[in-house]
């Protein structure tokens, strides 16, 4: 049944990346101009999927890749970028959206993530989907579930900052999307209870 889940599941490989096509979708809708309080959902709805995505990299896909023959060398840069991204978001949640140097610090965030997701995108996500293929939805299971739990704690945050960021029908897919990966795990972890009788 495990094996099962494993092959239906999203892989980890396109997971990230959906998680590389929100960000980017909300940097395009940033701009210096924006009201405050739009402004300041953008950031926070960013931070926040910075935040966890980062977690569920270093939690599960980077010591998936550390346990191959070329993990090592595909690695070398990535947790020092993930610790660059930390510190921009440290410095940008602790300013106002209408602060000096608020514009700046989030271009800069801005300027690493593009750079790190093009790495990711053009040589770590392809190395994985040789090097770990077998494990792919294994590992996206377990992103899926540790995603859920790590949001848990910022659903009305999530909602709001949504809500103010983007048009009502991405909204509502986003809600659906969060509602199916908590189905999927619920479904999960009752299946192997149906199967012991």
């Amino acid at each position: 049944m495990k094996a099962k889940l494993a092959n239906k599941a999203a892989s980890i490989t396109n997971m990230i990346r959906m998680d590389h096509g929100h960000v980017m979708a909300v940097f395009h809708r940033y701009r210096a101009d924006v009201a405050p309080g739009k402004k300041a959902a953008l950031v926070r709805n960013v931070c926040l999927a910075l935040q966890i995505h980062a977690q569920l990299e270093e939690e599960i896909f980077y010591p998936a890749l550390q346990g191959t023959t070329a993990g090592e060398q595909l690695l070398g840069k990535s947790v020092a970028e993930h610790d660059e991204m930390k510190r921009l978001v440290a410095e940008i949640r602790a300013l106002e959206p209408d602060a000096p140097g608020f514009d700046d610090r989030f271009l800069a965030l801005m300027r690493t993530v593009i750079h790190h997701v093009a790495d990711e995108e053009t040589v770590l996500l392809p190395a994985a989907e040789t090097l770990l293929r077998d494990r792919l939805g294994e590992l996206g299971i377990r992103m899926t579930k540790r995603r859920m739990e790590l949001l848990a704690p910022h659903t009305g945050e999530l909602a709001v900052t949504t809500a103010r960021t983007f048009p009502a029908a991405t909204a509502v897919i986003t809600a659906a999307t969060i509602a199916l990966g908590s189905r999927l795990l619920f479904a999960r972890r009752r299946a192997p209870a149906l199967h012991r009788h």
